[in-house]
């Protein structure tokens, strides 16, 4: 499982580094293919099919990603105006609609960001990447490596309180550097970086209680090792909106907080 792991991340984050450098039409296009994924995984997920309401949801995704490039506003309004409108399509099966307003939430604010985090500069998508990617690896070690205490045993059996300080460590490694290169305060950037590990961890987990909610250990097994794409960036779409909202409160991406 784990070379499968290795084996699949060299070739994905290959495609998300040079989409992230190139920008424009090539990270929407990998954006807008994650969101539809998404959203296919999430029906199926929650409802146990995927219909009509879970197609509306892939459209939906695409849709946002499209509009966040230059139009955020009217991509975050498609979204919130998504969450109300998909429990009015499809049937239920005696599942909740309520699940697929969430979908729309959880899937569609994520991808906005990303967009609108890109159009504000390819360093600061970079940061986020790297401090999540980090969080991942360096919860891994320090959990296999130190065991301990278990942070949510009902939720998720395998994460330890020392996973999540290992993660929150390399977190801080990576946005101490990132300030480093970026001419930014070292210490703020990677204090910053140790509580957005904490986030992403957070998303890791909430996707993790639902996947124990129905019953199922991977949202796909769309990509080899990881599981699904859901599974594969719980973190960073835990992570995104919380790096977008700071975005604006900075007046712009990296560049600007100089």
């Amino acid at each position: 499982m784990l070379r499968q792991r290795i084996l699949s991340a060299l070739v994905l984050a290959p495609c998300a580094v040079l989409a992230v450098w190139f920008g424009s039409w090539a990270f929407i296009a990998l954006a807008a293919v994650a969101g539809a994924l998404m959203a296919w995984e999430w029906s199926r997920l929650c409802l146990g099919r995927f219909g009509a309401d879970g197609l509306f949801l892939s459209m939906m995704s695409v849709l946002v990603v499209v509009l966040g490039a230059e139009a955020p506003v009217a991509g975050l309004t498609l979204a919130v105006g998504s969450a109300v409108t998909v429990p009015w399509i499809g049937r239920w099966d005696g599942r909740s609609p309520l699940w697929m307003a969430a979908g729309a939430l959880y899937i569609g604010l994520p991808a906005l960001s990303l967009v609108w985090l890109r159009g504000q500069g390819r360093e600061t998508v970079f940061w986020l990447l790297l401090l999540v990617w980090a969080t991942d690896i360096g919860a891994y070690a320090a959990g296999r490596a130190i065991g301990g205490p278990k942070l949510m045993p009902r939720v998720s059996p395998k994460k330890t309180w020392a996973g999540l300080a290992g993660g929150m460590v390399s977190a801080a490694l990576v946005g101490g550097g990132a300030g480093l290169v970026y001419e930014i305060s070292p210490t703020v950037l990677a204090l910053l970086s140790a509580l957005l590990a904490i986030v992403a961890q957070a998303g890791d987990l909430a996707e993790s209680w639902v996947k124990r909610r129905f019953g199922v250990k991977d949202s796909s097994a769309i990509i080899p090792g990881h599981g699904g794409v859901l599974d594969r960036l719980d973190g960073l779409l835990a992570a995104a909106p919380v790096v977008a909202v700071i975005c604006l409160a900075m007046g712009g991406g990296l560049a600007q907080w100089r």
